[in-house]
């Protein structure tokens, strides 16, 4: 099964780099893995994300979110069934991801289903600052979500 791994977000807006720092991580734990493509840094979404997913049977994206009762260094895993708004997932001048999707599919492109899309996304405390480092509360949970995301996507090269 061809997988991508994705790694959204800006890298010099502070925690919304949590998905690109994971990305970077977590490929150099999987080198070597087969049939397992890594780009680490991605900022495009609605229709952008076609050009990038096309030809691949699964999709594993790794995100910042940033919800109104959610605690920093919280993440969650969800599929494209049941896909909450992403900080990145997600463009105001674009259409949603969801219907990024069914439009791709429409269309003819060879795009994961939905269960096949794996979206790990990190409560994060502040997605507005410019900056090369994560908040605090955020750099200080920083081990402990690479290693719990780390051991969900082997799981799923696995399967």
């Amino acid at each position: 099964m061809k997988t991508l791994l994705l790694g959204m977000g800006n890298p010099i807006l502070s925690d919304d780099s949590v998905g690109v720092r994971l990305a970077r991580d977590v490929s150099l734990e999987l080198a070597g893995t087969p049939d397992l493509d890594v780009v680490e840094e991605c900022s495009v979404g609605g229709l952008g994300l076609l050009d990038v997913m096309t030809d691949y049977d699964r999709v594993i994206v790794l995100d910042a979110i940033r919800t109104s009762d959610g605690t920093p260094g919280e993440w969650y895993r969800f599929d494209a069934r049941a896909l909450r708004e992403t900080q990145n997932l997600r463009n105001v001048h674009d259409v949603n991801f969801a219907t990024a999707l069914e439009l791709g599919r429409r269309l003819g492109h060879h795009l994961p289903s939905d269960q096949e899309i794996h979206v790990f996304a990190v409560e994060v405390a502040d997605d507005a600052t410019f900056g090369e480092v994560l908040s605090p509360t955020l750099a200080a949970a920083y081990p402990e979500i690479l290693s719990g995301i780390l051991e969900e996507v082997r799981s799923l090269l696995r399967a």
